[in-house]
């Protein structure tokens, strides 16, 4: 006795899409694992259970495919971080934990690797231009009126900077660090 359930047929773009969402998400983690040079298309495909031929189809070099994950990453972060509706009092922290976890690694990867990589490097501009834009405008959200923009883009800068840095810490010793930074930090860069 068969049963004749009928799925939902998910249409082409559909399909392209839910192929497009595994190879990003494979992307990012195969960057903080293995790191940029340690990533490669054939192993992104394979991580995502997708051909090599569904992968060249949407992504057709490496510098693309990593490009299009970790920008697909930023907008789906800066997203989560304005619908929680953040405390504007709590905006330098907001902001420095936006500079952790699985972004951030992917970013430094791509980062380090541009320095000697061209063609990376000249796919990696512009992006982060796009970043930094979405970065402000998400800090002048959060932040409001007591940070003008020269803090806010000081404010970003800092935080890249402690990130990189945190990387040597322990987590105890990076919330001692925040705890008492932060409260200078914000002293010297808000307009109470």
């Amino acid at each position: 006795m068969t049963q004749d359930t009928e799925r939902p047929t998910r249409t082409q773009a559909q399909r392209s899409a839910h192929t497009r969402q595994k190879l990003l998400d494979a992307t990012i983690d195969s960057l903080v694992e293995l790191g940029y040079a340690g990533t490669s298309t054939q192993g992104i495909a394979r991580r995502a259970g997708v051909s090599r031929g569904a992968q060249l189809h949407q992504f057709p070099t490496k510098v693309t495919l990593v490009v299009a994950a970790v920008e697909h990453l930023v907008e789906k972060r800066l997203a989560e971080i304005l619908a929680a509706d953040p405390d504007p009092d709590r905006g330098l922290e907001v902001l420095v934990e936006a500079f952790t976890g699985p972004l951030f690694y992917a970013a430094l990867e791509l980062w380090v690797a541009a320095r000697t990589d061209t063609e990376l490097f000249e796919a990696m501009v512009p992006l982060e231009r796009r970043v930094t834009d979405a970065l402000t405008g998400g800090a002048a959200e959060v932040m409001g009126e007591r940070f003008g923009p020269d803090s806010i883009e000081l404010s970003i800068e800092l935080a890249r900077g402690f990130a990189v840095s945190a990387l040597f810490r322990t987590p105890e010793e990076e919330s001692e660090r925040r705890a008492r930074l932060l409260p200078l930090w914000e002293g010297l860069v808000t307009s109470r």
